[in-house]
């Protein structure tokens, strides 16, 4: 007979007092339970059969007690054999469907907690895809990756792990406490006086606990952030180049044994916890054996009755130490439960309208803008605090200069326009109002002669292709990479697009062919290689509206006259804007956009641009003579 808390009620136990206090100053929504249980909702028969268990469990607790009571008293003591062989036989099938309880009530909170956090992370992730971009510039990954892991994990708890801890130590303590009041009163008032000997001295050390955790838990931040950018291969390169491995090093093994020290740290106060546990119910044992033994000799109570407490004992400081901290455990469910609801909340700054409808693919693909002004959006407006470590410590300006002022213009379909200024110009925000990553604050944007603020953004994002001047690569396949653009593409397409981007000898030469891993971000690959797969993927797409972002500028001079042949038979019919530092490129303009200080300040052909003698003639003499060119040496790792 276990004469301590068992090891299921000691862990219980433990788990809440690790839990951080200070959970319970948070101040949370008023209508956090109602959507809570919204949650819970389509999981409400499994949530029945669930408490079903816990009481059944509950019940078959005090069953074996019980039973061993009877054995002693009416078999043992009175040399029944009948009574003790049958009741032995009893407390075997009360164990065999205790474990059946057991595997089944694990079973439903495996389906509850599980299918929650199936339904959380799919909503969480699906929403996160659907916020602007603005807000991806904002909020750090690891902050979204701990929503979408730490939070939707302690949210589930809410449905599993609070709500069998809660309700069954709730059932088991009161079913415990009734039985053992009803065997006698005396020994188990007697017993609880202990409880408080226990709680003061747990609580202390549960303080001291959540200190420690919490230190732990920022050191072990602090190693993954020092391995995730130490790991990829723009972080190992910069490490390599300056000689730093060393230094790195020494700095990790410091992070690395302060985890160490504090995790001994926790294992003692882990081990203090359980042995106070222990000693406590040994006491209450001790007392119960020698308060009860002298009830047994004189007759006050049975040996049976006697043994069936102390049987009792061993089920009620565990349930009950964790039931005086029953708020901690519960408010940390909710906390998570209103982490991950405040970024379900946050609603997209571009999203469709009610009546939005599909881009006509009827129409001639025009590009128009009209009076647009655009101010890039304060982080107040599309992220959240918590997401941002530097946001929580500084204070953003409310009256930041907007980045376009009063742009019009207009691309005909089939046309070319280049954007031509000094960074921070407002090029390429000019280039994300086209794709729709923004809308503007007033004025409208176009294509086809339709506002895009009223079209899907699915239909825009079909119409428009576009190329960035660092092309993103996922660590996966070329063919991969480029089917991303058109997943229904056949192999033939595949390859026509590589040919006409003149990349694809180069993938015929790898050993894999198509099958190559591009590495992280690409980097198995140089910059110009990277940036013709980048435009193969453009023309497998085969959008009605391209928008080329330095889309050369990685290219030596060889790779650049190929893929300017290329792109000029692939956007022949097509609409396309343009912003381009090269000679070449901008000559090819059907028209030439000189942008300033957020606004057009100069257009028309190169001829007539350079005769104005403007801004247009001054950036051309600085970076595109002939003289800065011979100065600019080609790029000379394109393979």
């Amino acid at each position: 007979m276990s004469m301590g808390p068992t090891g299921a009620s000691r862990v219980s136990a433990w788990r809440s007092y690790s839990r951080d206090r200070s959970v319970l100053r948070e101040q949370l929504p008023k209508d956090l339970w109602r959507r809570i249980l919204r949650y819970g909702k389509p999981f409400k028969p499994l949530v029945v059969l669930f408490l079903i268990t816990l009481v059944i469990g509950s019940l078959l607790t005090v069953a074996q007690p019980l039973l061993f009571r009877r054995i002693v008293d009416d078999g043992i003591t009175v040399s029944n054999s009948t009574v003790v062989t049958m009741t032995a036989v009893a407390v075997g099938l009360v164990a065999l469907v205790d474990a059946g309880i057991g595997l089944w009530g694990r079973y439903l909170s495996a389906r509850i907690g599980e299918g929650l956090i199936f339904h959380l992370r799919a909503e969480v992730f699906d929403h996160v895809q659907r916020q602007s971009l603005a807000f991806f510039t904002r909020a750090q990954t690891g902050a979204l990756v701990s929503r979408l892991n730490s939070d939707v994990i302690g949210a589930q708890q809410a449905f599993t792990s609070t709500l069998s801890g809660v309700v069954g130590n709730l059932i088991s303590v009161v079913v415990v406490l009734f039985t053992m009041f009803w065997l006698s009163w005396q020994i188990t008032l007697i017993a609880l006086v202990l409880v408080p000997l226990f709680l003061l001295p747990a609580r202390w050390m549960g303080r001291r606990l959540q200190v420690l955790t919490r230190e732990q838990m920022q050191l072990n931040a602090d190693l993954s952030t020092q391995m995730t950018e130490r790991f990829n291969v723009a972080g190992a390169l910069l490490v390599k180049l300056y000689g730093r491995p060393a230094e790195e090093d020494e700095v990790y093994r410091g992070k690395a044994a302060g985890v160490r020290d504090l995790g001994v740290r926790i294992a003692m106060a882990n081990r203090y916890f359980f042995t106070a546990l222990t000693l406590v119910a040994a006491l209450a044992t001790a007392i119960a054996y020698g308060l009860g033994g002298n009830f047994v000799i004189s007759e006050s109570i049975t040996l049976g009755t006697l043994l069936a407490i102390v049987g009792l004992l061993a089920q009620l400081y565990g349930p009950l130490t964790a039931l005086s901290n029953v708020r901690v455990d519960v408010m940390t469910a909710l906390v998570s439960f209103d982490r991950v609801f405040e970024v379900l909340d946050l609603k997209p700054q571009v999203a469709d309208d009610s009546e939005a409808e599909m881009l006509s693919r009827e129409n001639p693909a025009s590009v128009e803008f009209q009076d647009v002004q655009f101010t890039y959006p304060r982080a107040t407006d599309v992220s959240l605090a918590s997401l941002e470590t530097v946001a929580k410590k500084t204070v953003e300006s409310t009256n930041a200069a907007p980045a376009l002022r009063d742009v019009t213009f207009t691309v005909p379909p089939g046309k070319m326009v280049a954007l031509v200024g000094p960074s921070g110009a407002g090029k390429t925000t000019i280039t994300s109002l086209v794709s729709r990553l923004y809308d503007p604050d007033s004025g409208e944007v176009r294509i086809g002669g339709e506002d895009l603020r009223f079209l899907t953004q699915e239909s825009i994002h079909n119409t428009v292709g576009v190329v960035t001047q660092d092309a993103h690569l996922f660590h996966d396949t070329i063919l991969a990479n480029l089917r991303y653009a058109r997943p229904e593409a056949e192999l033939p397409e595949v390859w026509a697009a590589c040919e006409d981007a003149r990349i694809a000898d180069l993938i015929r030469e790898l050993p894999e062919g198509m099958d190559t891993v591009v590495g992280d971000r690409g980097h198995r690959l140089s910059g110009g290689e990277k940036q013709r797969l980048a435009i193969a993927r453009l023309l497998l797409k085969q959008p009605r509206v391209v928008v080329l972002d330095e889309a050369t500028a990685h290219l030596d001079s060889d790779s650049e006259a190929a893929v300017q042949r290329a792109l000029a038979r692939a956007l022949t019919g097509r609409t396309s804007v343009v912003i381009a530092h090269r000679l070449s490129t901008i000559r090819e303009a059907d028209e030439i956009l000189v942008v300033e200080a957020g606004g057009i300040i100069e257009r028309g052909n190169h001829a007539d641009l350079l005769a104005a003698g403007g801004l247009y003639a001054e950036l051309y003499r600085t970076q595109f003579s002939p003289q800065h060119n011979q100065m600019v040496s080609p790029e000379k790792n394109d393979r």
